[in-house]
């Protein structure tokens, strides 16, 4: 069923977020495809709010980009949430002077996922992308995703944290901010959010046929989790770039998003969607063989520190295991960087790089040491067991934390194509 708003713009789609098989046809059953009807490659939503500053100039780079690689054979789609600024006025005014473009506007919902979905099930690509209206998005990335669908990839994302990502004027706090989010969705969602380095990215593409027929349900602006969760993907993709500074308009970030994005990641949890993932999903064992072997050594380091400390020094049972825990991270990280994670660290080479690894990965063993200090004391003070004996229990529990959430974050294994 469709609400029809103007004979320029998009119709509304309602009832379930489902992304057909193949694209909607308007012409009607007995009637012969007309230019508007033809199937495209690339469908490209644009998700906007209060866009009027920017809405001419990212339609205008889009298009004179997409036009150089794959003219004629791709949509603009501008999904607008009824802009008090009339953002979707301005848009459908473009229309004459860009003929890949259409227009949707939406009085009835709002949000930026539900709008993203409301434009894939208009839009007429095989591939289905999305892209923010701010200008914080490079639209010349693009080429690099279409390229790695081309290549065989069901899902390509633009990430900020592999190999030519980052940030540009962000922050401490937004920058713990969002790496808090991703570590909390790896201990809620791990086989998903795992999948990428960056669960959070807006800016991605994936395959009709991959998503096609699959009712999702998101919550909030994180659409990527949704459809990693809900979609058929099978072969991801990452490409780096450079989150921009918003350049016009004022920023959408606020902290209801952080909300709906912890919430989202329990609706997908306790919805048992990604139980098919488990199939799939192959732990790296040699890998892990490896940090355990460097575990073990540390276990020495550790050990032998802590009864030196204990023994010798007289230092008190918390700062004994605080500081042995601290000089048995400094020599795990250099045999892990060389040994376990030496293919990755190999191509991230220079002494900035490696220093920007050891602290993350400082960082999360010391969140593994908050754990063994408590568990500790828990095993000490509460059972009565030996302080050796909770000590090696307490380190085999963290180890496995270690891993994966290095594993994920300072070190970055996803295959890129």
């Amino acid at each position: 069923m469709f609400t029809d708003e103007s004979h320029d713009l998009l119709t509304v789609p309602t009832g379930n977020l489902r992304i057909p098989e193949a694209p909607p046809v308007t012409a009607g059953d007995n009637v012969s495809e007309s230019p508007d009807d033809r199937a495209v490659y690339f469908s490209l939503v644009i998700p906007t709010f209060n866009e009027a500053k920017n809405i001419r100039k990212i339609v205008e780079l889009l298009t004179k980009l997409l036009d150089g690689f794959i003219a004629d054979d791709y949509e603009l789609i501008v999904v607008d949430d009824n802009s008090p600024d009339c953002t979707w006025e301005l848009a459908q005014a473009l229309m004459s002077e860009y003929p890949q473009l259409r227009v949707m506007r939406r009085q009835e919902e709002k949000g930026l996922s539900t709008a993203v979905i409301r434009g894939w099930q208009a839009a007429k690509g095989q591939v289905l992308g999305v892209i923010d209206a701010d200008l914080q998005h490079p639209p010349e990335v693009l080429q690099q995703l279409l390229a790695a669908i081309e290549q065989g990839a069901d899902l390509a994302t633009a990430s900020r944290h592999v190999e030519g990502g980052g940030v540009s004027e962000w922050s401490v706090v937004r920058r713990f901010l969002s790496r808090g989010a991703q570590l909390l969705g790896l201990v809620i969602l791990p086989r998903v959010i795992g999948r990428v380095s960056d669960p959070m990215s807006g800016y991605f593409m994936v395959r009709r046929s991959a998503i096609a027929n699959r009712t999702m349900n998101p919550m909030g602006y994180k659409i990527l989790i949704e459809v990693i969760g809900v979609g058929n993907i099978d072969q991801v993709a990452e490409v780096g770039y450079v989150f921009q500074e918003r350049q016009e308009g004022e920023s959408k970030v606020t902290w209801r998003q952080y909300v709906e994005y912890i919430l989202h990641l329990l609706r997908l949890r306790s919805g048992g969607r990604v139980a098919r993932l488990r199939k799939r999903w192959q732990p790296p064992v040699a890998r892990f063989m490896r940090f355990g072997v460097v575990g073990l050594s540390g276990v020495g380091v550790d050990l032998g520190i802590f009864y030196l400390l204990r023994e010798f020094a007289g230092l008190a049972l918390t700062r004994s295991a605080i500081l042995s825990s601290e000089v048995a991270i400094i020599t795990n990280f250099l045999l892990n960087d060389a040994w376990t994670f030496g293919d990755i660290s190999s191509k991230q080479k220079g002494w900035k790089r490696r220093i920007k690894r050891f602290i993350k990965f400082n960082i999360i063993c010391l969140m593994g040491l908050i754990l063994n200090v408590l568990l500790v004391n828990l095993l000490f003070n509460a059972f009565g067991m030996n302080e050796y004996l909770a000590k090696l229990i307490a380190i085999a529990a963290v180890t496995l934390w270690n891993f994966w959430i290095n594993l994920k974050l300072s070190w970055r294994v996803t295959e890129t194509k």
